[in-house]
């Protein structure tokens, strides 16, 4: 990966660009629309939001205050918990498309599994949900479907449907590589993105991080970013305040010798979040 404009291709052809720029914690309103808006005016082309973040409205109008043709942006929606399930996923899906003011989305996700720890028919649940979402996909209303923080048996079901999922979000960061979900994922042509590729933060003031960026002239939260894109792994920033700054990542290489060192980290720092423990 080169440029922010250079893609992944998913299992359907369809290409998504290999940074992402995240909107979770991003206050609705004026700071919503001008992150945004500044994102895609620094050179990112792929917006990730979710329902649950509560700023669709303000993601739709910082897209359009930028002035960039859709056609050249990638969006991602995702489905949140409570809307879980084929009826309760349309309506979500279209209350989406309202606030954000788009005709289509490049990318849906549902944003956590049912579990067996909340629900008996959890993987009905997901089925449901994800019926919905290939509907939607054969309709050209989504131009690719996927899920996030799913491990492996979560997966399962739906690699048994007639449309794969395409991408699965889940955290990964220095010290949280989830290697078996994303061994399975690329087992099976899913492309892994991370959220948290900065470990909420946590990443930014640990000293072997820092030490190893500053030999190549960057941050820790370039060096994160770079690191996953080196693991073939798509990142989403988070940061309206380091938009510039984590998009600039293009211009140096990992050596090998790092990134073993890098991939050898403990736990060091996380959001703690278990697909199979969360309670909401």
């Amino acid at each position: 990966m080169k440029k922010m404009t250079d893609t992944f291709k998913l299992n359907n052809g369809y290409e998504i660009p290999c940074v992402g720029f995240g909107t979770w914690q991003t206050p609705d309103g004026d700071t919503a629309i001008k992150a945004v808006s500044e994102a895609i005016r620094a050179g990112y082309c792929h917006i990730d939001t979710a329902a649950c973040y509560g700023n669709e409205t303000s993601v739709g109008k910082g897209i359009k205050v930028s002035g960039v043709e859709r056609s050249r942006l990638f969006v991602t929606g995702k489905v949140w918990n409570s809307d879980r399930g084929y009826g309760k996923t349309m309506v979500a899906f279209e209350k989406t498309m309202a606030d954000l003011e788009l005709d289509y989305l490049d990318l849906y996700l549902i944003h956590w599994p049912a579990s067996s720890t909340q629900f008996e028919d959890w993987e009905q649940i997901n089925l449901e949900t994800w019926r919905a979402m290939t509907e939607l996909y054969k309709a050209g209303r989504i131009k690719a479907i996927g899920v996030c923080n799913f491990l492996p048996h979560h997966l399962k079901a739906l690699m048994e449907t007639e449309v794969q999922p395409m991408v699965n979000q889940i955290e990964f960061h220095p010290g949280q590589m989830q290697e078996e979900t994303v061994s399975y994922c690329k087992d099976h042509n899913i492309i892994v993105e991370a959220w948290s590729p900065l470990g909420t933060g946590r990443m930014l003031s640990n000293e072997m991080l820092k030490s190893i960026a500053a030999k190549y002239g960057k941050s820790a939260a370039q060096l994160c970013i770079r690191w996953c894109l080196q693991n073939g792994i798509l990142p989403k920033s988070v940061t309206p305040s380091r938009i510039i700054e984590n998009a600039d990542v293009f211009d140096f290489e990992i050596t090998n010798e790092d990134m073993e060192a890098i991939n050898g980290m403990e736990y060091c720092g996380g959001s703690g979040l278990h697909p199979d423990k969360v309670d909401f």
